[in-house]
């Protein structure tokens, strides 16, 4: 049997004839991380199927991948113009960031999940559901998705919020500029900066405030663009 570490993404290979008839936990020999185990779930192929990325959802593929290949061209275009001239404060004087097509990645409980994932795409997002913490490492993985958006019910019997806290929590200080993370929760005021930044988030939202999430996100994204808006400059990176 193979299982997949929800924190690291290890695989690991089990010895069917020792594993026992319940639901068990294991430790990842490489991050100490304890795995939960469901029996049910044996089959190779099903682990990996459970264990792959988070997919993309709602209809705008086509419309995202158009504007994604539009803003990319339009960065290249700047930075040849940008090497041909040796004044460049026409070209920078243009804030490109709110153009971006945004890619997010939501761990969210059943009960807001669908809410939340039809109001992003409506808002332009390229949205990426995961079920479970490993789904959602896997997505974290590529590299492309910059926006994590969680609710504390997500996947609980994994130990979902948890796991994922603890995997930005562990990230480089360089890795962790680049991924915007918001949770949405009962307690906590929406847009308090303060309660974040003890938190080791970026954003916080009520649950009562949900329907104005893209308008929030939007702002809260434009004020993170800003603040690293030296830093990203200085290492050549496009904001989020």
């Amino acid at each position: 049997m193979i299982i997949r570490c929800d924190n690291c993404s290890v695989s690991l290979q089990l010895d069917e004839a020792k594993i026992p008839s319940g639901n068990f936990t294991v430790r990842c020999p490489r991050c100490q991380n304890m795995i939960r185990v469901q029996p049910s779930m044996k089959s190779t192929v099903k682990q990996l199927e459970v264990n792959s990325a988070a997919p993309a959802i709602g209809g705008n593929t086509g419309q995202f991948t158009e504007q994604e290949s539009g803003f990319q061209i339009n960065q290249a275009l700047k930075a040849l113009l940008g090497a041909l001239q040796k004044d460049k404060n026409s070209i920078d004087s243009k804030d490109d960031s709110d153009e971006k097509p945004r890619r997010v990645l939501l761990c969210l409980g059943e009960t807001i999940r669908d809410r939340v994932a039809k109001l992003l795409v409506s808002g332009g997002y390229k949205v990426y559901l995961a079920q479970t913490p490993a789904q959602a490492n896997e997505r974290l993985r590529d590299g492309k998705t910059e926006i994590l958006i969680f609710s504390n019910d997500f996947a609980a019997e994994f130990g979902g919020a948890a796991i994922l806290q603890q995997k930005v929590n562990a990230m480089l200080s360089s890795e962790r500029r680049r991924l915007f993370m918001a949770s949405i929760e009962d307690s906590g005021a929406t847009m308090n900066a303060h309660e974040a930044f003890l938190r080791n988030l970026n954003l916080i939202v009520h649950n009562s405030d949900i329907d104005q999430l893209a308008l929030i996100l939007n702002r809260s994204l434009r004020d993170f663009n800003e603040l690293y808006r030296h830093y990203n400059k200085a290492v050549s990176a496009v904001g989020i």
